[in-house]
């Protein structure tokens, strides 16, 4: 009888167990779908979709990985410019032009393929577009006036005092103090040697003959020793100075990182509960660690950049203090995790409290010890460059630089891949050191 009257029990229990698992089941998801409706709601996605400029994105897109070259009427002098980027150090001298550009007194044609043709005389500019016609625009009352069949397309834009036009082929615009010409092609241009350099414009080929058989440029240096110091020294892309932005970033990193190691080991000791019996000096310890640990990394930059001014040595500093807070945590909760009969075989030696740490505990926390500061210094790395670009040091000042002028975006790619570089080394390089240090392989 007693068994009978249980099993209904047990059936109902069960059954009821499945029953709240299901329901569960379903209010889970449903909860989460509840939460991205409302986030979606409150962050107005559908409005941040319909203000995306998607033409934008792919245009800054193909400025990574293309270059761009400007050529530039004065209205009021007559005189054109061709530059790469539209910068000075990018300007083709006097007697160098590429070859989509010609210049016949005051006609300058601009051939920018597919049958794209831009034209600037004494009367204004035009530009022929295949498949629509042909743009044309005089100065009239001090004000471009344009021609072009109707209806106007919206890659054509009129103002009063501006008209741009662009194409797959480039771009073309028209002001009242300047006409420009924009023509897009892939490659970093100038990445080598810039347009001033003895070696621009010659092949892989051609530099290898002057590196190997080739007669001295300049009879102070040999050929190679020329053209290493022309890459280098590139007023372009300034490699000199990015390798220099880069060991800035990576020595941040390194002195951040070990000098919160050094500085968090004996701390450590004070926090673990095996070591330090007072319980208020332990509380104090933690609570140290807790407020180092919790205030944000860019914060502690901002302070410091402040108190101490910028340079890498700042940001190098808020890096170390930070990480005595994670570090201290850490190396505190490892040594509360030693096994007390190694420092118990150590004391029976007659060995002092110095001795019996350094015999007897710190070979147990060595390999944690290792991990941490090694995966941290890789962390830091990264880190470093957001901080460098605060306090006004490394690749991340390099970094911000190239972003705020809004039109260097090649630039910016190339410190991006740069800085991929750098994280992947120090991933290797610490897996290396992992290695070595700890497994001794």
């Amino acid at each position: 009888m007693t068994m009978t009257s249980a099993a209904p029990s047990l059936i109902d229990t069960v059954t009821r167990s499945f029953d709240a698992k299901r329901r569960m089941a379903f209010a889970v998801p449903a909860i989460i779908l509840a939460y991205l409706l409302y986030a979606a709601i409150s962050f107005d996605l559908a409005g941040l979709a319909q203000r995306a400029r998607f033409d934008n994105a792919a245009i800054l897109l193909s400025d990574f990985w293309s270059h761009k070259t400007h050529v530039t009427r004065d209205n009021r002098s007559g005189s054109v410019v061709v530059a790469i980027e539209g910068e000075a150090k990018g300007t083709y001298p006097p007697g160098m032009l590429p070859d989509w550009v010609t210049i016949t007194g005051d006609v300058t044609k601009i051939n920018l393929g597919t049958g794209h043709l831009v034209t600037y005389d004494a009367a204004g500019a035009r530009m022929i577009v295949p498949g629509y016609g042909t743009i044309d625009i005089r100065p009239e009352g001090g004000k471009p006036v344009l021609t072009a069949p109707q209806p106007i397309p919206d890659w054509i834009s009129v103002s009063d005092n501006k008209v741009s036009v662009t194409t797959k082929a480039g771009r073309f615009n028209y002001s009242r103090s300047k006409v420009e010409t924009f023509k897009y092609e892939p490659g970093w241009e100038l990445w080598f040697f810039t347009l001033d350099s003895p070696f621009y414009g010659k092949s892989f080929v051609q530099l290898a003959n002057l590196v190997v058989a080739g007669d001295r440029i300049d009879s102070a240096r040999s050929n190679i020793g020329y053209m290493l110091s022309e890459f280098w020294t590139n007023k372009m892309w300034r490699h000199g100075d990015v390798a220099w932005a880069i060991f800035e970033t990576i020595l941040m990193a390194f002195l951040g990182t070990m000098t919160a190691a050094l500085i968090a080991l004996p701390l450590g000791f004070l926090a673990a509960r095996n070591f330090m019996p007072l319980g208020a000096l332990r509380f104090t310890a933690r609570r140290v660690f807790d407020f180092i640990r919790g205030v944000d990394g860019l914060i502690w930059t901002v302070i410091l950049s402040r108190a101490f001014g910028p340079g890498p040595m700042t940001g190098a500093i808020a890096i170390a203090i930070t990480d005595v807070g994670s570090f201290g945590k850490m190396f505190s909760e490892a040594l509360e995790n030693i096994d007390e009969k190694q420092v118990e075989g150590v004391q029976s030696t007659g060995a002092n409290a110095l001795q019996r740490a350094r015999f007897g505990v710190i070979p147990q926390i060595t390999p944690v010890l290792l991990s941490q500061v090694l995966y941290y210094l890789e962390s830091n790395t990264r880190s470093a460059t957001v901080i460098g670009a605060i306090v006004g040091g490394g690749i991340g000042l390099l970094l911000t630089q190239a972003i705020q002028t809004q039109k260097d975006w090649e630039e910016v790619a190339y410190y991006m891949v740069l800085i991929v570089l750098m994280v992947m080394l120090m991933d290797s390089l610490s897996g290396w050191l992992r290695r070595k240090l700890i497994k001794g392989e």
